[in-house]
């Protein structure tokens, strides 16, 4: 009963009842990336009169996240490319580095030296620091 109410009343932690139903009905699988999201067309890229193309959508592996999809998969979704990233023989170059989605606001976050939410101890002030004052 859980489960059914999130996939009715909440769209961030997953597709909604709607949008299973909808890929169910009219969509067709294209492939999936190393983070678990799936890609999905209309069944025979039929293109649609209202938009002129054919709709392409993402169901995210958990959270939606956008920043998880990469880039090969972000250019087919957005028809910067016609061919999707399971159709091609692409190898990264060495000095590629694999895609990361944005990780603000989770605990693995970048946190320099001296951010008040890194770990350890801030570094103390060195007294260089002289406030302006108007009279200056």
């Amino acid at each position: 009963m859980k489960l059914f109410l999130l996939r009715f009343f909440t769209w961030w932690t997953g597709y909604t009842l709607g949008t299973q139903l909808w890929t169910w009905r009219f969509g067709e699988v294209v492939g999936s990336d190393e983070f678990g999201n799936r890609y999905f067309r209309t069944k025979g890229g039929v293109i649609d009169p209202a938009l002129g193309f054919e709709r392409r959508w993402v169901l995210y592996n958990g959270y939606a996240e956008p920043s998880s999809v990469p880039a090969d998969w972000h250019g087919w979704l957005h028809h910067t490319v016609d061919v999707p990233p399971t159709a091609e023989t692409y190898t990264p170059r060495e000095w590629q580095k694999p895609h990361q989605p944005n990780l603000t606001g989770t605990p693995g976050a970048y946190r320099p030296s001296g951010s008040t939410l890194a770990s350890g101890r801030r570094p103390k002030a060195t007294g260089d620091y002289q406030p302006w004052t108007p009279q200056n």
